[in-house]
């Protein structure tokens, strides 16, 4: 395949969205720090130099190794990421926070093993769809081991349990499945499997039923179960047009809770008003087309279906998350890609990005 430079306006679409999400997490984590409930130092190290230093590092490992040596080491990286959720369940390396066990701490580092599994997943999913590439549209080959696949990740999560990450690391692998050759009528029987699955887990616990709850009802709880939310819509809300300005959230002080996490859209829309808002959605569309346009030209169909796993993967996170916060669908606990809080998600997006923009040199656009 003939090679070009890696695609500049796509590495600028990144780079913009990066530097926006610096600016709305420090903003938001002013919140934090006012309450005394974090140092500056901590959330500085954490989201900076850990998630923007190591996944500097990343994005340039990423965007010199050739796409074929991910290909080859797929089956590897998913069976180290496996490892790295058996982790959580091991007592003094995994950490048990408001009954979820979804942290590792390893001495001074404590990260999320969900974030380089679903790298890891997103991977190996694209090696497999490429060597059954003629098989993935038949029910035995492709729709029984993609199942089979999902089954196992399923119970790797639901038992931390984590059931917002396993809706985006499950939704995504779908529309990857689809893209890479699965027939729509297995996608939508996988669908059903998924919403009889999900349904069995929301029965299963109260907290999962009051989510629905309050989605459905937004204001009938708005002092307990439907908190996050409502005050969420405050923020949005009060943002009108054109924000508060900078800095200028209210929300973010003792009332927004996960003002740095899954909920920190709420703080943009506060301070940057519909605009601002408005522009982060288009930001991302921007970063989808472009990404779309890139990888319908790139000939090798692993790098085509990897570059498409990056994609959909960060996009389809990033949308839900919005959705979510403005009432959309039900609350899911996933984070922001770019913006909220955490640096090993921050230093995988990344190094993702860096492989995508690597794929984007066997791109043959004139």
């Amino acid at each position: 395949m003939k090679k070009r430079s890696w695609d500049k306006t796509l590495f600028f679409i990144s780079l913009t969205l990066l530097v926006v999400g610096i600016f709305v997490f420090a903003s938001a984590a002013i919140g934090l720090i006012e309450a005394d409930t974090h140092s500056p130092l901590s959330l500085f190290f954490r989201q900076v130099l850990f998630g923007v230093g190591v996944g500097g590092v990343l994005f340039i490992a990423g965007l010199i190794i050739p796409f074929s040596f991910w290909q080859k080491t797929s089956g590897l990286f998913l069976g180290i990421a496996f490892l790295f959720l058996l982790l959580v369940f091991i007592p003094g390396i995994g950490i048990i926070a408001g009954g979820a066990a979804r942290w590792v701490e390893l001495g001074p580092l404590s990260f999320q093993p969900a974030e380089p599994f679903k790298f890891a997943f997103v991977m190996y999913l694209a090696a497999w769809l490429t060597s059954h590439k003629k098989d993935i549209s038949t029910f035995r080959s492709g729709l029984i081991p993609f199942l089979i696949m999902a089954g196992i990740v399923s119970v790797f999560f639901i038992l931390q349990p984590d059931i917002g990450t396993l809706f985006v690391i499950l939704g995504a692998s779908a529309l990857l499945f689809f893209v890479g050759g699965g027939q729509a009528k297995h996608i939508a029987l996988a669908g059903i499997l998924g919403l009889v699955l999900l349904s069995a887990l929301v029965i299963k616990e109260p907290y999962r039923l009051e989510r629905i709850q309050v989605f459905l009802n937004p204001q009938g709880d708005i002092e307990d179960s439907g908190y996050q939310l409502h005050q969420a819509l405050i923020a949005i809300g009060s943002g009108d047009v054109s924000g508060r300005g900078f800095g200028q959230s209210i929300q973010k002080f003792h009332y927004l809770p996960e003002s740095v996490g899954d909920a920190v859209f709420a703080v943009m829309g506060e301070e940057f008003g519909f605009i601002g808002s408005t522009f982060l959605v288009a930001l991302f569309l921007f970063f989808l087309w472009r990404s779309v346009y890139i990888l319908n030209r790139v000939p090798n169909h692993f790098a085509r279906l990897f570059g498409a796993g990056i994609v959909i993967m960060i996009v389809f996170q990033s949308f839900i998350n919005i959705a979510a916060i403005i009432g959309i669908v039900p609350m899911t606990g996933i984070p922001l890609v770019f913006i909220s809080q955490g640096g090993s998600s921050l230093a995988i997006t990344l190094a993702s990005i860096g492989i995508l923009l690597h794929i984007s040199k066997y791109a043959q656009v004139s």
